[in-house]
C-alpha cells in the first residue's frame, strides 16, 4: 500500500513538474496580433506535421524555462501557422519552423542554430537596448572577454551616433554594439578622431573609414566575424551574405596529417599578416572534411587542399598547382583577386539543370542508403508500373494486327494477295486474247482454282 501511494505522489509530482514547463510557452491564437504590442515576444510559427519542427518542441520547452527562471522579460510562445495561416503570412513566415523576437512594431529573424544556448544568447541580445554603454574601463575589459568580436562606439552625441543606432537596431540578430568615452578604452589605443566605430577582434583594434570603407552597414557586415573561423555549413551560409570570397582549407581533424597541419597554418598566416591587402574582399578559415564542399560544388575535393568559393554565384576557384609556401598561396588569391584564375561552376542554365539532377541522384542514393527496403518499395513500385504499362501497350497493338490479318484472310485475301491480283488483271487487259490457246489455258486455270475458291468459301 505504501508503494502505491510513493508511486502515486511521484506521479502527481511529475504532472506538476510537466505543466508548470508547459505553462512558460503559450499557445497563441488571432489575438496575439493586437496583445504582443505590450510585450517582448519569441515566438516558434511552427506546423504540425513538420518532422524539424517536432524536434525543436523539447528545446523550444527549455528555452522558455530558462527565461522564465532567468527573470528575462522576453515571453516565449509558439503558433500553429497552418491554422493561423493570416497572421502567420503578416509576419513573413515561409518556412517552419520560423523563430522571430517581437519587438514593438519590429520583428527580428532568427538564423542561428536551433540549441537552447543560441536561441537564449539571441533572445536576450535582441530584447535588450540595440547599443549598451560601457560605463567603465572593468566593464570594457568584462566584455572583451566575453565577446570575441567587438563593436564600440567612441565620443559624443553626434549624426555618426545616429547612423551606428541605426545599423545596431538592424544587425543586432548577429552581434552586440556599444558605446563608450575614450578614457574607458586601453591606453595602448589610440584614435585618429572622434567621433569614432571600432572593431575590437583578433588581438587588434580596427577605425571606421567612410572614405575607404563605404557604409557603415556594409563595414559592419564584413567585420562581424573573426579574421579566421573554423567554417561548417552554417557559417558559410552567414558569409554569403557578407559578399566576400572564402578562401578554405580543407582538412580532416579526425586524422590530422603534416600537409593538413602547413595548410591551415598557411590560411592563418595569410588571413593575419595580409589583412591590409585581402580583408575586403576574402574571409579565411579551415573545414574539417570535404562532404559539405563535394555537395557544394557538385564534385570532389581532395584533402588537405585549398579552394576558394565565391557564395554569390556558386563559383569556385582551385590553385592549378599544389600550394606549398606562403608566397604560392598569395599568387593564388591575387590571381582569383584580378580575374586571371579559372572559375568553375557557376549559377548558369546548364549548372542549374545539374543542380537538379545531382540533387536528385543524391536524394535517392541516402534513401538507398538510410533504408534499402523503403527506397525499393518508393522507386522500384513506380518503375514497375510503368513497365507493366509500356508492356499492356505494346501486347495490345500487336493482337490487334493479328486480329487484322485473321479478318482479311477471312475475307479472302491479304493484302499484298490483292495488289498480286489486281497487277494481274490489269496485265491481262492490256495483253488482251492473241489466240485461242492462250483462252483455253486461261479457262483451264480458272477451272482449277475455282475448287479451291469453293473450298476456301
Amino acid at each position: 500500500m505504501a508503494e502505491v501511494k510513493a508511486s502515486l505522489i511521484c506521479g502527481v509530482v511529475v504532472a506538476f513538474l510537466s505543466s508548470a514547463v508547459l505553462a512558460v510557452v503559450e499557445d497563441l491564437d488571432d489575438t496575439f496580433k493586437q496583445a504582443r504590442l505590450d510585450d517582448v515576444w519569441l515566438v516558434d510559427f511552427y506546423a504540425p506535421w513538420c518532422g524539424y519542427c517536432k524536434k525543436l518542441e523539447p528545446i523550444w520547452q527549455d528555452v522558455g524555462a530558462e527565461l522564465k527562471s532567468s527573470g528575462s522579460p522576453v515571453r516565449v510562445g509558439k503558433m500553429d501557422a497552418t491554422a493561423y495561416s493570416g497572421i502567420a503570412s503578416e509576419f513573413g513566415v515561409r518556412g517552419y519552423p520560423t523563430i522571430k523576437l517581437l519587438k514593438g512594431d519590429l520583428a527580428y529573424n532568427y538564423k542561428g542554430p536551433r540549441t537552447k544556448d543560441d536561441i537564449i544568447e539571441f533572445a536576450n541580445r535582441v530584447a535588450g537596448p540595440a547599443v549598451r554603454a560601457l560605463p567603465s574601463k572593468q566593464m570594457f575589459e568584462h566584455m572583451m572577454k566575453r565577446h570575441d568580436v567587438l563593436f564600440v562606439y567612441v565620443g559624443g552625441e553626434s549624426p555618426l551616433k545616429e547612423k551606428y543606432i541605426d545599423v545596431a537596431s538592424e544587425l543586432i540578430v548577429y552581434t552586440y554594439f556599444f558605446s563608450a568615452s575614450e578614457d574607458v578604452l586601453p591606453e595602448t589605443v589610440t584614435l585618429p578622431e572622434l567621433p569614432s566605430v571600432v572593431v575590437f577582434k583578433d588581438g587588434a583594434y580596427f577605425t571606421y573609414d567612410e572614405y575607404e570603407d563605404g557604409t557603415l552597414s556594409s563595414w559592419v557586415n564584413k567585420e562581424r566575424f573573426q579574421g579566421y573561423l573554423e567554417i561548417d555549413g552554417f557559417t558559410l551560409y552567414e558569409l554569403g551574405e557578407t559578399g566576400k570570397l572564402v578562401a578554405i582549407a580543407v582538412i580532416n581533424e579526425k586524422d590530422p596529417t603534416e600537409e593538413s597541419s602547413r595548410l591551415k597554418t598557411l590560411i592563418q598566416r595569410v588571413a593575419k599578416e595580409y589583412r591590409e591587402h585581402f580583408n575586403r574582399d576574402f574571409q579565411f578559415g579551415h573545414m574539417d572534411g570535404n562532404d559539405y564542399i563535394n555537395s557544394l560544388i557538385m564534385g570532389e575535393v581532395t584533402v588537405p587542399s585549398v579552394i576558394i568559393l565565391n557564395t554569390s554565384n556558386e563559383q569556385y576557384f582551385l590553385p592549378s598547382e599544389p600550394t606549398e609556401t606562403m608566397e604560392q598561396l598569395v599568387q593564388f588569391i591575387n590571381s582569383v583577386l584580378n580575374g586571371s584564375a579559372q572559375a568553375y561552376g557557376g549559377d548558369g542554365i546548364i549548372q542549374r539543370v545539374k543542380r537538379v539532377a545531382f540533387d536528385a541522384r543524391s536524394t535517392i542514393m541516402s534513401v538507398f542508403r538510410s533504408s534499402p527496403i523503403l527506397g525499393c518499395f518508393l522507386f522500384g513500385l513506380p518503375l514497375g508500373v510503368i513497365s507493366l504499362m509500356c508492356y499492356g501497350i505494346c501486347t495490345a497493338e500487336s493482337d490487334d494486327s493479328a486480329d487484322d490479318i485473321d479478318l482479311l484472310k477471312r475475307e479472302g485475301l491479304t493484302d499484298e494477295e490483292e495488289e498480286e491480283e489486281d497487277e494481274r488483271r490489269r496485265a491481262h487487259e492490256l495483253e488482251g486474247p492473241e489466240d485461242g490457246e492462250n483462252e483455253e489455258e486461261d479457262e483451264e486455270d480458272l477451272e482449277e482454282k475455282a475448287p479451291e475458291e469453293k473450298k476456301m468459301d
